[in-house]
C-alpha cells in the first residue's frame, strides 16, 4: 500500500512541475492582420491609413518580409525590396506588438497592379511638384520684373516732375523776357517825340556778341555827327535771329547792344547822359527771312540812331 501511494504522489508531482513550467514560459505574441494604404514613409517608419485609423504607425525591421502576390488566385508571392513600399500603395500587413507597445511588421504584401497605380500616382505628384516649383520660380521672376518696372515708373515720374519744374522756370523766364521786350518796344519803338538824324546798323556772326572791326569807323563817324547836334541822344537796340531758344536770343541781343554801347562810351567818348539805356529786342522785329542764312544774318544786328527831341529842335 505504501508503494502504491508513492507512485500516485510521484505522478502528481510531475504534473505540477509540467504546469509550473507552462506558466513560466512566455505566451507567443498575437499576430495582427492589417489592411490599409501607405500614407507616408520615412525610413523604417511606415504610416498607414486604415478603415479604423487614419494614422497607424508600423515599424519595419531587417526581418520584415516584403512580397508581391501574383497569379490569378494570388497564391504566389514574389519577394520585393522595401523600396517598393511607397505612399499610395495598398498593402496587407502582418504585425505584432513589441515590448514598447509598437506595431512591428513581420510581412508586408501587395498586389502588382496596386504597385503600378501607386507608382503612377507618385510620378504624377512628382510632375505636379515640379510644375508647382516652376510656377513658384516664375512668380518670383514676375515679382522681380514688376518691382523693377515699379522702380522705373517712379524714376520716370521723378524725371517728369523735374522736367515740369524746368518747363515752369522756362515759361517764367519767357514771360519775363516778353515783358522786357514789351517795355523796350514801348521805350524805343515810339519815336514820335524825336527827330532821327542818322543811324548805323552793326551786324554780328551767329552766336557772337563782338562785332567786326570794319564797323568801328562807321560808329566813330556817327558819334562825331551826333556831337554836332544840340541835345542829341543815341538809341542803341540789339536784335537776334530766331535760331536757338528765346531766352538765349534775348541774352544775345542784350550783349550785342552792350558791346556797341561800350565802344561808343570808351572809343567815341559819348557820355552816358547822351545815351538811352541799350535795348534788347531778342527775336522780335525780324527784318530778314529767318528760314534762310541770308535772312538770319540780317536779323543778327544792332541799330544805332542819332536822335533829337522835337522840343529842343524847336518844333
Amino acid at each position: 500500500m505504501i508503494r502504491y501511494h508513492d507512485v500516485r504522489f510521484a505522478h502528481l508531482g510531475a504534473w505540477l512541475l509540467i504546469l509550473l513550467l507552462a506558466l513560466c514560459t512566455d505566451v507567443p505574441a498575437q499576430t495582427l492582420k492589417i489592411q490599409g494604404m501607405i500614407k507616408a514613409r520615412s525610413g523604417a517608419t511606415m504610416i498607414l491609413q486604415t478603415a479604423d485609423s487614419p494614422h497607424l504607425i508600423v515599424l519595419l525591421t531587417d526581418t520584415t518580409k516584403v512580397g508581391q502576390v501574383q497569379g490569378v488566385l494570388q497564391a504566389r508571392k514574389k519577394e520585393m525590396s522595401m523600396a517598393a513600399l511607397i505612399p499610395g500603395l495598398a498593402v496587407r500587413v502582418e504585425a505584432v506588438d513589441n515590448d514598447q507597445n509598437q506595431l512591428v511588421a513581420k510581412s508586408v504584401s501587395f498586389k502588382g497592379n496596386d504597385l503600378e497605380r501607386a507608382q503612377s500616382v507618385q510620378a504624377g505628384m512628382h510632375e505636379v511638384h515640379e510644375q508647382a516649383q516652376q510656377n513658384k520660380e516664375e512668380l518670383s521672376k514676375q515679382s522681380e520684373r514688376l518691382q523693377a518696372q515699379r522702380e522705373q515708373l517712379e524714376q520716370h515720374h521723378e524725371r517728369l516732375e523735374h522736367q515740369q519744374k524746368e518747363l515752369t522756370a522756362q515759361q517764367q523766364n519767357i514771360a519775363a523776357n516778353k515783358e522786357a521786350i514789351a517795355a523796350a518796344v514801348a521805350r524805343f519803338g515810339q519815336l514820335d517825340d524825336y527827330y532821327i538824324f542818322d543811324e548805323v546798323t552793326v551786324y554780328f556772326g551767329n552766336g557772337k556778341t563782338a562785332f567786326d572791326s570794319e564797323y568801328g569807323p562807321k560808329l566813330m563817324q556817327l558819334a562825331q555827327k551826333a556831337k554836332g547836334i544840340e541835345g542829341y541822344m543815341l538809341q542803341i537796340v540789339g536784335y537776334a535771329s530766331s535760331t536757338g531758344s528765346v531766352a538765349l536770343n534775348q541774352k544775345l541781343s542784350e550783349d550785342r547792344a552792350n558791346s556797341v554801347a561800350n565802344f561808343l562810351l570808351q572809343q567815341a567818348d559819348i557820355p552816358l547822359t547822351n545815351m538811352l539805356a541799350p535795348g534788347a529786342m531778342g527775336e522780335s522785329r525780324q527784318v530778314g527771312n529767318d528760314t534762310t542764312a541770308e535772312g538770319q544774318a540780317q536779323n543778327r544786328r544792332v541799330v544805332v540812331r542819332v536822335l533829337q527831341n522835337k522840343g529842343i529842335g524847336g518844333h
